[in-house]
């Protein structure tokens, strides 16, 4: 996201004229159950004592929190998940919740959506796992050639990793994710009790305004090995992306409805993520298009109506989304496949934002389609 504006900028400057001035940028046959994850000791050490959310929330410590080796390839990925529960003595509900892919992507962004659903549970026992993406978050950032099929394989094998086939499995993923993981449940590689795409998106920052024709494609892929050299590569990222200034920026602009929501202490926050090594090649590949699941809104279209019948879904669009991520959300409106469709207040985090009202909206589903009680 903190790269749009002057990846738009460039192109603007020196390869297109632009049309705008920036980017504003459940139920199947099969059952889930978690099983236990190979783990390593963890070498990161996690800062709970500054709130996740613009809330001003208390600290939302998870209950458990670890790394697994994700192998995919030649490389072995730290991948960092947590787990939040509520134990009860009912039956187990598993949530998986996935953050929006960006270069500030983190599980932070899920936290305050976890707490407030597992306090509605009730007597229901609720677990839910909030997994980082590879490269990003906490979870390690290897320079590998990342795109929508690397981050496709990552969700299908987590999924396989964490679960069996004795009880529910059900994900809640934000941006790219969502689509993503509606993806692969169409394809059959992974079989959810139910899907909630929230924010729901598909084309990045650059390909959203500019289109996706060869002569883009060749722009991008310019821009895309620029950022991902040696010396250049970090100059760039960290002039144009890891600053302050620039994250503040874009959060104000297009990513959280209400510019009072973005604190001095939640930019520092997001700041230190962009900081690590290797923090640059993901949001490479999602500035340039290399992470988007589909390539038109048809396609976009396709992918829902592919699980009709066989898994509900959930859309959460949002009030104050850019012109065109809300077109794309409201396209869902009516489309096949999708089980309910809701607004919220809220930009293009509004599980972050606005996490105690996006959690009214998830649990309200998990009680119209599962026996949910609080």
């Amino acid at each position: 996201m903190a790269m749009a504006s002057f990846a738009i900028s460039i192109f603007s400057l020196a390869t297109v004229a632009p049309t705008c001035k920036n980017y504003r940028p459940f139920l199947s046959q099969t059952t889930y159950s978690f099983k236990s994850i190979s783990i390593r000791a963890s070498s990161t050490s996690l800062d709970y004592s500054t709130p996740s959310s613009v809330n001003e929330q208390k600290a939302l410590k998870p209950t458990k929190t670890n790394y697994w080796e994700w192998k995919f390839k030649d490389n072995v990925i730290d991948v960092y998940y947590e787990e939040h529960e509520h134990e009860s003595t009912g039956p187990q509900k598993n949530i998986l919740m996935m953050p929006t892919i960006s270069d500030v992507s983190t599980v932070e962004e899920w936290r305050g959506v976890a707490k407030d659903i597992l306090e509605r549970s009730g007597k229901l026992n609720l677990r839910a796992t909030i997994v980082d993406w590879p490269g990003l978050g906490f979870s390690s950032r290897p320079k590998m050639d990342y795109d929508a099929d690397v981050m496709e394989n990552f969700v299908v094998d987590f999924i396989n990793e964490i679960s069996s086939s004795e009880n529910d499995l059900l994900v809640f993923g934000g941006g790219h994710a969502a689509t993503i993981v509606v993806r692969a449940a169409k394809k059959g590689l992974v079989k959810p009790k139910a899907i909630a795409a929230v924010a729901p998106t598909w084309a990045g920052p650059l390909p959203i305004v500019f289109g996706r024709d060869s002569s883009m494609q060749t722009r991008y892929g310019l821009l895309r090995g620029i950022l991902r050299t040696p010396g250049a590569g970090w100059m760039m990222y960290n002039m144009l992306v890891s600053n302050e200034g620039a994250i503040q920026s874009q959060y104000k602009s297009h990513v959280y409805a209400n510019p009072q929501n973005v604190t001095p202490a939640f930019v520092q926050s997001r700041y230190k993520l962009t900081t690590e090594k290797g923090s640059r090649y993901v949001p490479a590949a999602f500035l340039t298009g290399l992470l988007d699941p589909v390539n038109s809104r048809d396609e976009f279209l396709e992918l829902f109506s592919g699980l009709e019948g066989k898994t509900p879904i959930l859309v959460v669009s949002t009030e104050g989304s850019p012109k065109r991520s809300k077109a794309e959300m409201e396209a869902l409106r009516e489309a096949r496949g999708v089980s309910k469709f809701v607004k919220v207040a809220g930009a293009l985090l509004p599980h972050e934002e606005y996490p105690s009202m996006v959690a009214e909206e998830l649990y309200k589903f998990l009680q119209e389609n599962f026996e949910v009680n609080a």
